[in-house]
């Protein structure tokens, strides 16, 4: 009855899914390109500031590093660090640009390697390609970009801490990439390399191997001891490298003033309680980068009670036990919460340190801390292309606080200020802006910090030395001479001394001046100042032969000593022109 009215269903075509992306080696090398080019702008105010904090104190700032032969240079505790700071001062001796440049390249490295950390840590989660590809990238964003980094980079003196992470990340990206279950002696001997060089560098690095004993147990083959089992070889070398890493820094820490168990007024199980809540700082600054400081004068907890330290444990123990029992469902959060744990652990534990929070102390453990967010980030059922969109503007708002991070890290007076204005009663800070202000030429006012710090407790020779050079600076000697008595008492140094003498000497006080630089010179035949300021009171009493031959010695012990060579001039033309 139908017959022909009878219509045919067409085939139905399968819907062709769109090919998932996925970078090429040119997508990364260009990507690699930008990534540095907006990194070098985001640092721009540190890049062309000036030293700051503890920046002068360091080894590089000796005027004489860049002339010493390689072989003397790398004869300390660190030797990879010393050299890098030698290659700075041979280019550019002591102005400050091409060491923040080799900080902010450091860190670039740094933040590569965290992208090929995530990228391989994804896969094993299970993520498509396009996908763990973007979100690898925005690690590797966070890491460059994230204001809290801004210490590690922006501070010279915190190269140890950068460098350090370089060479750790390396040897851990070593391990991931490996082509074997088992790494092969080959493997075994980079990772060690990589290892020894990083532990030399910085102490904190020596629990790498609990991170790859970790990362083992959740992912090789999950949740098991085959592959530290089959990874034996790797272990068995680590684990004789690690005993002399422990021992190494058994002996660093022996020595050091600002860490260790020898540490007066901290002992290692107060320390202990205050990180209970150090922590927790940590992961706050890391989800919301707010009140950042240079310098956080953070109070101790004596006993678990004081402080609130207990709250802070049972906050740890809660975490603890939920990433361990969602270890399964959520494994790169639960891992990466561990792994951050663990690479917190060298100043977040029982060895005591001078300062209970730094900024620079979640330099390592931030790829633990990226992991847990990636683990959120790969469940958010939203098109990959509007991902990476708001990833982007992520970025984006990170580098914006980044920059303004680093104008605070742009010179000492910036950096102090703010350190002030979050912590007034900060005593460390008044004494480093009085020091500020001081080089400026702004003594009044360092004068009046330098007060405000002592009265605040800071009690130290280095204050009352300082102290009197801004009193003199302001014309009143006999304070600058009470302050510099003080010093003396509390220690004894020719440079104390010297000062003694050259202020006496401007007060035409000539027999006390040189008996002053006479002490200076008994203390350490070697301080150059005291030969200048000893030539400036003979060459005002008119022996010009004499002033020249103490100019030369200073010049001798410092070729740089400005001083003495303006007074040798002087002593010469004053030599000529006697009868």
């Amino acid at each position: 009855i139908f017959g022909n009215r009878m219509k045919t269903k067409k085939p139905v075509r399968p819907v062709e899914k769109p090919a998932s992306f996925s970078l090429r080696p040119w997508h990364v090398v260009v990507g690699a390109l930008a990534a540095l080019v907006i990194l070098i702008e985001v640092y721009g105010p540190a890049l062309h500031g000036l030293f700051v904090f503890d920046d002068e104190y360091l080894p590089f700032y000796s005027y004489d590093l860049g002339t010493k032969p390689l072989s003397v240079v790398v004869q300390g505790v660190r030797p990879l660090l010393m050299i890098t700071f030698w290659l700075n001062h041979r280019l550019s001796r002591l102005e400050p640009y091409s060491y923040h440049l080799l900080n902010v390249l450091l860190h670039f490295g740094g933040g590569f390697l965290v992208f090929l950390i995530s990228l391989k840590f994804l896969e094993w989660a299970g993520v498509e390609n396009g996908r763990r590809q973007i979100l690898a990238a925005f690690a590797g964003g966070v890491f460059l970009l994230h204001p809290v980094q801004t210490e590690s980079v922006a501070y010279v003196a915190s190269r140890s801490e950068n460098l350090s992470v370089l060479l750790c990340y390396a040897a851990f990206a070593v391990f991931l990439y490996r082509r074997e279950k088992a790494a092969s002696w080959a493997t075994t001997a980079c990772i060690l390399v990589l290892f020894a060089a990083a532990a030399s560098t910085k102490e904190h690095t020596v629990v790498l191997p609990a991170l790859l004993l970790l990362t083992d147990f959740y992912w090789n083959p999950g949740f098991s001891f085959e592959g530290i089992r089959k990874n034996w070889r790797l272990y068995a070398t680590m684990s004789v490298a690690g005993a002399a890493g422990v021992l190494f820094v058994w002996n660093v820490l022996r020595s050091a003033r600002t860490a260790g168990f020898g540490m007066e007024g901290l002992t290692w199980n107060e320390y202990f309680y205050t990180q209970w809540r150090a922590l927790w700082v940590y992961f706050r600054l890391f989800l919301f980068p707010a009140g950042q400081k240079g310098d956080y004068d953070y109070p101790f907890s004596r006993t678990p009670l004081d402080h609130g330290a207990i709250v802070g444990l049972i906050g740890l123990l809660v975490l603890v036990g939920l990433a361990f029992r969602f270890r399964k469902r959520f494994p790169l959060a639960s891992y990466g919460f561990f792994a951050a744990l663990v690479l917190f652990a060298p100043t977040s534990s029982i060895v005591p340190i001078q300062d209970a929070v730094a900024e620079r102390r979640i330099y390592l453990p931030m790829i633990g801390l990226i992991l847990v967010v990636l683990e959120l980030l790969r469940r958010w059922k939203i098109p990959s292309a509007r991902l990476a969109g708001v990833l982007a503007g992520v970025l984006l708002v990170l580098g914006f606080l980044t920059y303004q991070r680093n104008k605070v890290w742009a010179g000492p007076i910036p950096f102090w200020e703010n350190v002030l204005a979050g912590s007034p009663d900060n005593s460390r800070a008044h004494f480093q802006i009085g020091l500020a202000y001081y080089q400026e030429g702004r003594c009044e006012a360092a004068v009046s910090h330098y007060a405000r710090s002592e009265k605040l407790g800071r009690i130290e020779h280095r204050l009352f030395v300082d102290w009197a050079l801004a009193e003199d600076c302001l014309g009143h000697p006999e304070q600058a001479l009470a302050h510099l008595e003080r010093a003396a008492g509390m220690r004894p140094t020719a440079h104390v001394y010297a000062l003694i003498g050259m202020i006496h000497a401007k007060q035409g006080h000539n027999e006390q001046a040189l008996a002053a630089l006479n002490q200076a010179e008994r203390l350490d035949p070697a301080h150059d100042m005291t030969y200048a300021y000893r030539g400036n009171i003979l060459l005002l009493d008119g022996d010009a032969v004499g002033a020249a031959a103490q100019y030369r010695r200073a010049l001798e012990l410092n070729p740089n000593n400005e001083a003495a060579r303006n007074g040798l001039a002087r002593a010469r033309s004053a030599s000529q022109k006697a009868p």
